[in-house]
């Protein structure tokens, strides 16, 4: 077998600067939002109360659209919500830099799939911490949206891909209307802080010992820094249980994610909420 084709199946192998055909621009962006970041906490180290509270709350909202409509709504199918919601948190999950719906359904479930494996997209078992942290986002084969999710394929979904470009680049200049600080803190540092919280789930979390072929553990201390996205820091629970929209199984496993679905259900905007095997 060719070396080429060798890479083509452990994609860790590649040199980690070369992206794979057609992700250059994942592998820009992603390094335009750490250089603008560093910049701005260079300039900026100390933002003001009002742009520091932009960026929590662009965040948060972010955190919000991640976890209760990608991973919990869409990707696992663990609950319907009101159609105007569900739109509302798919443009707050890119606005997050979470990308395109279809696209992040369509890794998820390929990593649920094939989890631990040489086929798993994202498993630090295979190409290290690094590569399940970051390399995998420009150095990994695109999922195939129609095998994965071709209910994400098309109609309101599909537009959302068409949008991606132009709602990332309003979330990266949105806070111009603080000022600079606020370009650099609600735009580039808060982008780099969320892409991070989102990919300790896929390395920190996936550090176990994978003897019964599950390597997902839960960390703790991981949720706080997640904000309105802790609860995926239960990961173990998760792999466990993925047909849950409940990810903290435990009275004490805080989970916001988890609460806010409990509150739409209430007030009539969210419905077949599925628990917990064991509830």
């Amino acid at each position: 077998m060719s070396e080429t084709a060798i890479k083509d199946i452990r994609p860790w192998e590649r040199p980690f600067w070369k992206p794979v055909r057609g992700k250059g621009a994942v592998l820009s962006y992603l390094i335009l939002i750490h250089v603008l970041a560093i910049v701005g906490l260079i300039l900026f180290p100390l933002p003001s109360l009002k742009v520091l509270g932009m960026a929590l709350v662009l965040t948060a909202l972010g955190g919000l659209g991640t976890t209760v409509c990608y991973h919990r709504m869409l990707a696992h199918r663990t609950l319907k919500a009101n159609k105007a919601v569900e739109h509302l948190l798919i443009f707050w999950a890119m606005f997050n830099g979470s990308g395109a719906p279809a696209s992040w359904v369509a890794y998820h479930r390929q990593h649920h799939f094939r989890a631990d494996t040489p086929e798993d997209i994202s498993s630090p078992k295979q190409g290290g911490f690094w590569w399940a942290h970051l390399r995998w986002l420009y150095q990994s084969a695109r999922a195939d949206r129609q095998r994965w999710c071709p209910e994400l394929n098309r109609g309101a979904y599909r537009l959302w891909t068409v949008a991606e470009g132009p709602v990332i680049l309003l979330s990266l200049c949105f806070g111009l209307v603080l000022g600079w600080q606020g370009f650099f803190w609600a735009g580039a540092i808060r982008l780099m802080y969320s892409l991070h919280m989102q990919c300790l789930v896929n390395s920190l979390t996936h550090l176990g010992h994978a003897d019964e072929g599950d390597s997902s553990i839960n960390v703790w201390w991981l949720g706080p820094l997640q904000l309105t996205a802790w609860g995926e820091n239960w990961h173990k629970n998760h792999h466990s249980n993925a047909g849950s929209a409940r990810l903290g199984l435990r009275w004490w496993q805080t989970d916001i994610g988890w609460y806010f679905i409990y509150a739409l259900e209430t007030v009539g905007l969210a419905s077949h909420v599925k628990r917990p095997r064991s509830q």
